[in-house]
C-alpha cells in the first residue's frame, strides 16, 4: 500500500473512496477558484503540457479520469478534436458543474459525463485511443489497481497522459512549499469553502504520493510498455506519459 492510499479526508473510519466522494461533493462549487488560486494559475498551463503529448497521435476517442468540473477534458476537446470524450468522476457534485460549462462551450455533442468508480470502470476492455488525468490519481484507494483499469481501457498502442501535483525535492522550494501546503491551503480552504480537513487531505496526499521514478515503475507494474515523467514549475507539478 501507498503511503497516500492511507490518508483520507475525514479520519479512519469508512471507505475512502466514499469519503473522497463526499468531499468533492461538499467543495464543488469552490473547487475550481481554489484550484486556479493554490496553483497561481499555472495549472492551466500545465494542463495544456499535458494534453500536446497527445497531438502527434490524434486520438480520436478519449477517456477523462477523475474529470472534476471537467477543465481538463474541455482543454482536451478543444486541442485535439476527439470524436467522443468520456468524462468520468466519482463525485456527482463536480460533474454537475462541469455539464453546465460544457454545455456553455458547446461540446456536449462530444463531451459526454459518466460516473464511475476508477477502481472498477465501467468500460469494455480496449475502448479508448488515450486515457488522461489531471489532479485525480493521487485519490485513488488503491492507486495500482486504478492504473491498471486505465490501462485495460486502452487499445493496444494507446497513450496515457497525466499531470499531478508533487512536492519538490531541491531548497528551497522545498521548505517553501511545505510551509505553504500545511498552513496556508488549508487556511485558505477554510475561509473559502468552509471545509478546512478536506484541503488538509489534499496537501497531505500531494507530500505523500509517489514521483518521479518511482511513479514511472509503478505505470510499468500496472501494464504500460513505456513510462517517462517531466517536472514543471521548480517540482511543483509533474507530467507522466505511457504507452500500452
Amino acid at each position: 500500500m501507498y503511503e497516500q492510499e492511507r490518508i483520507k479526508p475525514y479520519g479512519d473510519e469508512g471507505d475512502k473512496g466514499e469519503q473522497v466522494e463526499r468531499m468533492f461533493d461538499s467543495i464543488a462549487t469552490h473547487y475550481d477558484v481554489l484550484n486556479h488560486w493554490m496553483s497561481f494559475d499555472i495549472d492551466k498551463s500545465w494542463r495544456k503540457r499535458a494534453i500536446s503529448q497527445l497531438q502527434p497521435f490524434h486520438p480520436q476517442s478519449i477517456l477523462d479520469i477523475a474529470t472534476g468540473t471537467g477543465d481538463f477534458a474541455i482543454q482536451t476537446a478543444l486541442m485535439l478534436h476527439p470524436a467522443r470524450l468520456t468524462a468520468a468522476d466519482i463525485s456527482e457534485g463536480m460533474m454537475e458543474i462541469g455539464r453546465r460549462k460544457v454545455a456553455k462551450a458547446r461540446l456536449s455533442d462530444i463531451i459526454t459525463f459518466a460516473k464511475e468508480d476508477c477502481m472498477r470502470l465501467s468500460f469494455p476492455d480496449e475502448s479508448y485511443d488515450a486515457v488522461t488525468a489531471a489532479f485525480g490519481i493521487r485519490n485513488f484507494s488503491d492507486l495500482e489497481q486504478g492504473l491498471r483499469e486505465m490501462c485495460r481501457v486502452l487499445k493496444p498502442g494507446g497513450h496515457l497522459s497525466i499531470v499531478e501535483l508533487t512536492h519538490p525535492t531541491r531548497f528551497p522550494m522545498k521548505q517553501l512549499f511545505k510551509m505553504y501546503s500545511r498552513l496556508i491551503l488549508p487556511a485558505y480552504g477554510r475561509i473559502i469553502s468552509r471545509d478546512m480537513q478536506a484541503y488538509r487531505y489534499l496537501s497531505a496526499t500531494i507530500e505523500a504520493f509517489p514521483q518521479g521514478e518511482v511513479m514511472a515503475g509503478i505505470l510499468q507494474r500496472s501494464g504500460f510498455a513505456e513510462a517517462s515523467f517531466r517536472r514543471m514549475t521548480f517540482g511543483i507539478c509533474t507530467m507522466y506519459f505511457a504507452t500500452k
